[in-house]
């Protein structure tokens, strides 16, 4: 799997049953609210403090989605994003990475066209089958539960930054 990680260069998500645990709360006027893991959110930081951005293909529109984004500094937002993979084209021009520098996490039939074409695909424990099934690695943990901090922390290993992230929290 090492193989896959080396080269990584950006880090797509969606959002729902990925940074979410899928789970969509509105108030009574009408406000959606999402749940997001400060740890996921720990991990995207530290994957851009290293040089490997970070972008968002979702398929609903939020405006929790672009706070999230804004707070993070992901600039790379696709809402509305019904069919992923043209977004996802849309990306790799923009930033001139190609599907080797790529890596996706998804949980949803959605997300599977785009999950194809990186180099390394991902998906929550509680991801679909057909999500899944196309991932070249399946998380321990649920998606809103830890599931993209388990793959940043994967990236740092393969791309090399592990000593470093151990060093500056003092974990060795």
């Amino acid at each position: 799997m090492n193989d896959r990680l080396a080269d990584i260069r950006l880090l797509l998500l969606d959002v729902d049953g990925v940074m979410t645990d899928g789970g969509i709360i509105y108030d009574g006027g009408g406000v959606e609210t999402k749940v997001f893991n400060v740890k996921d959110g720990h991990g995207i930081k530290m994957l851009q403090r290293y040089g490997i951005e970070v972008g968002i293909i979702t398929g609903r529109t939020s405006l929790v989605v672009d706070y999230r984004a804004k707070e993070l500094g992901i600039e790379l937002v696709y809402q509305g994003a019904l069919k992923k993979l043209e977004s996802y084209n849309d990306v790799k021009q923009k930033t001139g990475f190609g599907d080797h520098q790529i890596a996706y996490i998804g949980d949803d039939v959605i997300d599977v066209p785009v999950m194809r074409r990186v180099i390394f695909a991902a998906a929550p424990a509680d991801a679909l089958a057909e999500a899944r099934n196309v991932a070249h690695y399946v998380t321990s943990l649920g998606g809103g539960r830890g599931a993209v901090r388990e793959v940043c922390d994967l990236i740092l290993k393969g791309r090399g930054f592990w000593h470093e992230v151990a060093a500056r929290y003092e974990l060795s």
